[in-house]
């Protein structure tokens, strides 16, 4: 494979190794994207990152300071560790330091532990992605690969429901024209099926072995968090290609209504799309841990007024009233005025009230989260009854903000409600089918398919049947026929006729029509 003489000068410059390919590339800092299919010892030159993905915040080496650093980050923490600093001084502290340090580390490690236990369902999930499993072309031969061992520049083949395991030129797939459906429903919500196409030079790569000869070089942009835009181009045997988004397979999209299709990899990893838009996991707040730390900072600060206004009157005594009982009850070593008496006398006072501060509060409301968070499992309302799934609370230090919706923004009605299509009347041959009409109290599921594909892969399903009312003789287009009605005429995944089936009696597996 050789690269056209009238490629851009920018991407000229790329065949020699410039200098962001000698460290491993990021948003920002790589120029371009550069993929060979079916040659990794040319890719790996580039250093791309890996298919591994981690939405997980500690492991076992920076758990204990990145969470006592976050933890701190309240103030209430921050008060306390300050008020044990003062407790170790003996001049000003007439308190134990255990007092302090007894009820800080008890609300350290409660939310250290349901940190820890949330993190640990991060990573749980992580492996559970990374090691799921995915075909690769691997020498012309199709293997199975875990997600985090594909790499860029890998053949990857995909089936109907499966999962897309990084960002891919589409190649070819079962349908004409290089054609696929996908459902982006983890991207943007969407949860209607949405085209992509192969160019039309990949479109007739459908057997392996000419894959494994494909040997075409992509250059492209690099990574991004923009999920409807892709420009780039592919070079093959002397020419050159333009690729676009519609091109393209993201991470996080499923096949759908496609029995097969084949991808290359263009960005793994953290360089998808869906994880560029995911960002790093980060230290949330909810609204309730702001309005305490607002109480806490106007707590601290009547207590500093209080601290000052005992100050002031120790120093005015200790001048007055003190000074005549030097002999009996003399100063520290280290007081040698009123004045310092009082700016001793108020961290004390600090010490003294520090009561005041309600670091008990704090422990209330994590163990209120992390029972609210079991409640939420065991809701039955929140139980969906048609997957068959429970609602899980995967974290614990959101729960207070379920439901607290401030402003929606919307540009159609399908984003708040469900897009469902419930059956309500139809007429055959001019008899009316609905619930409810006396003589034809039949209830069917329409399996929906796009009709082009129906009409090219079968015309004699556009043929109608003949359904008088029940008992009567049925004729499926296909030749078909049944004695008693009403019935369906069913075809499985593929177009293949398998048979009429009776209405009430639908397998929900079985694509159904009536005509």
């Amino acid at each position: 494979m050789t690269v056209p003489k009238e490629m851009p000068e920018k991407w000229a410059r790329a065949q020699a190794p410039p200098s962001w390919s000698r460290k491993k590339p990021s948003w920002g800092t790589e120029e371009e994207r550069r993929a060979r299919a079916n040659d990794r010892e040319y890719n790996e030159k580039f250093q791309y990152a890996s298919n591994c993905i981690k939405t997980s915040k500690y492991n076992i080496l920076t758990f204990l300071p990145v969470n006592l650093f976050e933890q701190f980050q309240e103030v209430a923490n921050t008060y306390f560790l300050f008020l044990l600093i003062l407790q170790l001084i003996p001049q000003i502290s007439s308190l134990s330091w255990f007092t302090t340090i007894v009820p800080l580390v008890l609300v350290l490690t409660i939310t250290a532990v349901k940190d820890a236990t949330d993190d640990y369902f991060r990573h749980k999930s992580d492996n559970q992605v990374n090691n799921r499993q995915s075909q690769v072309l691997i020498n012309g031969i199709l293997q199975q690969e875990q997600w985090m061992n594909v790499c860029v520049g890998d053949i990857i083949k995909l089936e109907n429901n499966q999962f897309v395991a990084a960002d891919l030129l589409l190649l070819s797939s079962s349908e004409p024209h290089g054609l696929c459906y996908i459902e982006t429903a983890e991207l943007d919500g969407e949860t209607n099926m949405k085209v992509r196409q192969a160019i039309p030079v990949t479109s007739e790569l459908g057997d392996i072995s000419k894959l494994a000869k494909f040997d075409g070089e992509v250059i492209c942009e690099p990574p991004n968090n923009k999920l409807d835009k892709f420009s780039g181009t592919l070079y093959w045997k002397e020419n050159k290609f333009p690729l676009s988004n519609q091109n393209m397979l993201l991470r996080g999209c499923v096949l759908r209504n496609t029995e097969w299709c084949f991808g290359l990899v263009i960005f793994a990893g953290p360089d998808t799309k869906l994880m560029q838009n995911s960002g790093r996991t980060k230290f949330k707040r909810t609204s309730i841990d702001r309005l305490m730390n607002t109480l806490v900072l106007w707590i601290f600060g009547f207590l500093v007024c209080m601290g000052v206004i005992l100050a002031i009157g120790n120093a005015i005594w200790e001048h007055e009233v003190g000074m005549r009982f030097q002999v009996y009850l003399p100063w520290d070593e280290a007081v040698d005025s009123a004045f310092f008496s009082g700016f001793l006398s108020f961290w004390s006072y600090i010490i003294i009230l520090n009561t005041v501060v309600p670091i008990s509060l704090y422990v209330s409301v994590e163990v209120i989260r992390l029972g609210h968070s079991y409640f939420i499992n065991w809701d039955k309302k929140m139980f969906c009854m048609k997957k068959r799934t429970p609602a899980e609370a995967r974290t614990t230090t959101l729960n207070e903000e379920l439901g607290q919706v401030e402003y929606i923004f919307s540009d159609k009605t399908g984003t708040l409600t469900q897009n469902i299509m419930v059956f309500n009347k139809c007429s055959i041959n001019g008899h009316s089918y609905a619930p409810g009409i006396r003589g034809a109290p039949w209830l069917f599921e329409v399996r929906h398919w796009p009709l082009g594909i129906l009409a090219r892969r079968n015309p004699a399903r556009l043929s109608p049947v003949a359904a008088q009312g029940p008992c009567e003789s049925v004729e499926c287009g296909c030749g078909w026929t049944s004695q008693c009605g009403p019935w369906l005429c069913c075809w499985d995944g593929l177009g293949q006729h398998v048979g009429l089936t009776f209405m009430q009696s639908v397998d929900p597996s079985c694509n159904c029509f009536l005509y």
